[in-house]
């Protein structure tokens, strides 16, 4: 190692043992940024500490929950895993993971669409693992097809890099064709039969990424995720690497039969569920399987695996059962209340909506999320709006003829149900900067249940 390399290795542990030990704060980005203004080139000294490789996970929802599976499984499996557990998913969040004294088997990174291309020509994965892509903070990361020339040039820059993507998402596969094109293995994973569930109202991704014509599908799972295909050209699902079947999705969570090729079904099943889970999952044990760990550890994995990072937490708060979860545009809204509707309880929801930069100032995307599937709904009894914008919420929530309370902290939004019997769970749902105040919140109010 260069010797600018080991002083900002060296610092960057400094910072790290002073925030965790001395302050008691969370290091998860600032001692890579402080390495990495000493050595920009940091990364590409420490990948080598994974003896065998890394894998970046990318994509616009789900990232870190198919990260964090993805790294337990390893443990599981005896191996020593470098990760960014805690989300910190830019340039410096990666090198902050990397920092730790020692070897290890395996670097597991979280990655921003955007950070790809400052990531991967210096890391240099065996895998980049693509979910999705959905339009998010358009304000920052623009629109769709700047995201996906990103990943395709990031993925130029790392000509070793094996592309495994989402077969059923047309906008993954548009990056996924261009980059064969230019010399990346490409591996898909995807559902392998119809799950039967009615379209979103604002499909994404309409036309084919390839000449322009309208996609067809022969089924089509949530968004613009499906069997697709162009009627004009060859744009098509590609043929499935990795399997899901026998797909079950409810509110207590998520089962499939996992295969990969044409090797027999192995059944996955998960106590957290919705269809972009399943998605989720499969995508990890697709990975996982890459990377020699076999079905039951992964299985393994998942029966000690409880979030704990905000995204589909449970909390008991006075005997009320409070679902916390992350839902920051579009498609994620859609598919937070297509589970909150998947509970047949009656129930009351929390929509938080901040504007912060991290969020995206421009937030007129909650004009395309399906609230008017909660307006004849008679098991939400109550909807409360809060965050930077509860105003445009509420008035959002009008036009899809629902009437919502207004609260500016989620101890408040439990006052405003308190009248509704404790049988009826509360569901928080928030976007980027109001996800770790309301999980703290709720810590200090109640108890977390697995």
């Amino acid at each position: 190692m260069r010797l600018k390399s080991a002083a900002a290795t060296n610092l960057g542990r400094l910072v790290h043992w002073g925030l965790t030990t001395a302050l008691h704060r969370n290091a998860s980005q600032l001692p890579g940024r402080i390495a990495l203004a000493l050595d920009p080139q940091l990364i590409a000294h420490l990948r080598t500490k994974a003896s065998k490789g890394s894998i970046v996970v990318c994509g616009t929802n789900g990232k870190t929950t198919t990260n964090n599976v993805l790294a337990a499984s390893l443990e599981v499996a005896g191996m020593r895993v470098l990760c960014n557990r805690a989300g910190a998913n830019m340039v410096a969040g990666v090198a902050s993971a990397l920092l730790p004294g020692g070897t290890a088997d395996w670097a597991v990174m979280e990655a921003d669409e955007l950070s790809t291309i400052h990531i991967l020509p210096q890391l240099r994965p065996t895998y980049l693992v693509l979910l999705n892509l959905f339009r998010d903070q358009l304000d920052r990361a623009g629109e769709i097809d700047h995201v996906q020339d990103t990943i395709v040039a990031a993925l130029a820059a790392s000509p070793e890099t094996t592309l495994l993507v989402c077969g059923d998402d047309p906008l993954s596969m548009g990056v996924a064709v261009r980059a064969a094109q230019a010399g990346t293995k490409v591996l898909a994973f995807g559902m392998g039969e119809d799950l039967g569930l009615a379209p979103d109202r604002v499909p994404e991704a309409r036309f084919c990424q390839t000449c322009g014509t309208e996609l067809c599908y022969d089924y089509r799972s949530y968004a613009q995720l499906g069997k697709f295909f162009c009627p004009n050209c060859g744009f098509a699902r590609p043929k499935l690497d990795f399997v899901a079947t026998s797909v079950e999705v409810d509110r207590t969570g998520v089962s499939f039969g996992f295969s990969r090729a044409d090797e027999p079904a192995r059944t996955i099943h998960a106590g957290f569920g919705g269809v972009y889970m399943a998605y989720n999952l499969l995508a990890a044990a697709a990975a996982a399987s890459l990377a020699g760990v076999d079905a039951a550890r992964f299985q393994q994995a998942l029966d000690g695996y409880h979030p704990d990072n905000g995204r589909l937490q449970h909390f008991v708060v006075d005997g009320r059962e409070v679902v916390l979860n992350l839902a920051k545009n579009p498609t994620g809204f859609n598919q937070n209340l297509s589970l909150l509707l998947a509970d047949d309880r009656p129930k009351a929801a929390f929509l938080v909506v901040n504007d912060n930069g991290n969020d995206g100032r421009d937030i007129s995307w909650i004009w395309d999320v399906d609230f008017e599937r909660l307006a004849g709904e008679e098991g939400v009894r109550r909807v409360i709006a809060g965050g930077h914008r509860a105003n445009d919420v509420q008035v959002r929530l009008k036009y899809a003829g629902i009437g919502a309370r207004m609260a500016d902290s989620v101890a408040e939004a439990l006052r405003q149900v308190a009248d509704l019997p404790r049988e009826f769970p509360l569901y928080v749902l928030t976007n980027y900067s109001a996800l770790w105040p309301a999980k703290d919140e709720l810590e200090r109010l109640g108890e977390r249940h697995g």
